[in-house]
């Protein structure tokens, strides 16, 4: 349950992040949004106990940088308009990822969590299978970007998932230090402004909260469960992001994502089984 809320909460991020980044810089978003997150962490630290060990904070800290190098991809990438192409090829990576080292350095799981983490790996590519108007073309560096996004997004649930549930919210801390560091040396690289349109900031703002807070959720249930299992229904998150486009853009649900919501569900009850 923990790694569902994750990835609706997740899903929603994206959703808000994208939009920024359609209308503003993609790193410049993506930074003001980790910014504007820290009283999400701070507020995290305080109501969930825990203590600062200094292996859980590196463990964060390393899983800090591949988190935003793959924020920023995904943002970048979700800017051209291809998510339909963009959102499956991301979540499906980062779902592999974390399977693969799971499987490797962790108990291997009962057969119908197995089964429900591969349920949830194709659950991701149907649920973010959308319709488009006409003919799409995706440039291989579009595609280069999403794979590579999903990738650091699976660096990152499997470094953070090596945290233990007595540190509470802290590997956040050390998540955010690097990230937001990272962050301010490409901007200066880049020659890139912190300064968002006025109308990007309640977008970036939203972004930046709900990240920390699906962060968080991770967290717990990695610290709980089984990493093979944990991140792959994490990695659901597109379904929220259909839902709301569903929602907010007025896009219809096709009958594949409708079977992809369905399995989806499947995915949960077997991971929990």
């Amino acid at each position: 349950m923990l790694a569902a809320a994750c990835a609706l909460v997740w899903g929603t991020a994206d959703f808000f992040g994208g939009k920024a980044s359609q209308r503003a810089n993609a790193l410049a978003v993506t930074v003001v949004a980790q910014i504007l997150g820290l009283p999400v962490l701070v507020l995290g630290l305080l109501l969930v106990p825990g203590e600062p060990h200094a292996a859980d904070l590196a463990w964060g800290a390393a899983a800090g940088v591949a988190g935003f190098l793959g924020l920023f991809l995904l943002y970048r990438a979700l800017a051209g308009g291809a998510m339909a192409v963009v959102a499956p090829v991301t979540a499906v990576t980062a779902a592999l990822v974390p399977i693969g080292v799971g499987l490797v350095v962790d108990r291997w799981p009962g057969v119908l969590a197995l089964a429900g983490a591969g349920c949830a790996v194709v659950a991701i590519g149907l649920v973010s299978l959308g319709s488009r108007q006409g003919p799409a073309r995706v440039a291989p560096a579009m595609i280069g970007q999403a794979l590579l996004a999903g990738t650091m997004f699976g660096i990152f649930t499997s470094l953070l998932g090596q945290s233990t549930a007595e540190s509470g919210m802290w590997p956040l801390a050390g998540v955010r230090v690097t990230s937001i560091g990272v962050g301010v040396l490409l901007m200066l690289k880049m020659g890139v402004s912190l300064r968002l349109p006025r109308q990007v900031l309640p977008l970036a703002l939203a972004a930046g909260a709900l990240d920390i807070a699906a962060n968080g959720f991770y967290v717990a249930a990695a610290a709980r469960g089984h990493l093979s299992v944990v991140a792959p229904i994490a990695s659901l998150y597109p379904a929220s992001t259909v839902l709301l486009a569903l929602v907010v853009d007025r896009e219809r649900l096709q009958l594949v994502q409708v079977a992809g919501l369905g399995l989806a569900a499947t995915a949960l009850v077997l991971a929990s089984s």
